[in-house]
Parts: structure tokens; C-alpha cells; sequence
């Protein structure tokens, strides 16, 4: 089975999609992520601001954050890094993972403002 790791910066919840100024980016990411585990891989998200062992644990992710903090999120498959700075879209995540000839579509469009209202205290 395979496995992929994201390192991702500090955010206020574990998928960044909470809160009433919601990226667009890290919505689909997680639509993408949960495409990519409906495939048989292995998904973990680790978030600087709540696992920092997880972080420090990783040689690699630390050098690269010795890089710079805008190295982050760095993708890890089977323990190599694969991408740094950017959330790879699903194409290129089913691309870096290997699964060929599935279909990765269709993607799906911001409709709601987050996980959690801005009275509920997540964030």
C-alpha cells in the first residue's frame, strides 16, 4: 500500500478549511485527498501548530524547513520527498503516487465557507 505523508504549516484546524476566510486551494486538497484515499493509499496530514513531534521526527522535512518555512507543505510518498511548497492537484498527486488510468475527476468547487462557523470556536 502506498503512503502519503503532507507536512503542512501552522493552520487554526487539522484540513485548514474552517473559519469565514476559507482557501479555495486547501478545499479541493482535501477533496483530492480523500479521492486519493478512496484509491488505497495511505493518507496522514500533519499540521505544524498541532504535531510538532511529527515534524522534527522527519530528517527530510526538517532540512527542508532549514530551507525555509515556505518550503512547506512537503510531500513525502514511501518516505521521499516528492513536492515542496505548493498542494499538488489531484492529477499530479495520482501522478506522484502512481495510479495511472484511474480516472481523477470530477473535482469539486467551493460552495460553503469552511467546516465550521465563526461562533462555533474551532478556529
Amino acid at each position: 500500500m502506498k503512503k502519503l505523508e503532507i507536512y503542512e504549516p501552522a493552520m487554526c484546524c487539522s484540513t485548514g478549511v474552517c473559519g469565514v476566510d476559507v482557501d479555495p486551494v486547501l478545499v479541493q486538497f482535501v477533496a483530492d485527498l480523500q479521492w486519493i484515499a478512496e484509491q488505497g493509499v495511505e493518507v496522514t496530514r500533519h499540521n505544524l501548530s498541532q504535531q510538532p513531534q511529527a515534524f522534527a521526527s522527519n530528517a527530510d522535512v526538517v532540512k527542508e524547513m532549514e530551507a525555509g518555512m515556505d518550503r512547506l507543505p512537503v510531500m513525502v510518498v514511501d518516505g521521499h520527498v516528492v513536492s515542496t511548497g505548493i498542494y499538488l492537484t489531484r492529477d499530479q498527486l495520482a501522478a506522484k503516487l502512481g495510479l495511472t488510468g484511474k480516472e481523477a475527476k470530477p473535482q469539486t468547487k467551493l460552495t460553503e465557507s469552511g467546516c465550521c462557523k465563526p461562533s462555533s470556536g474551532c478556529c
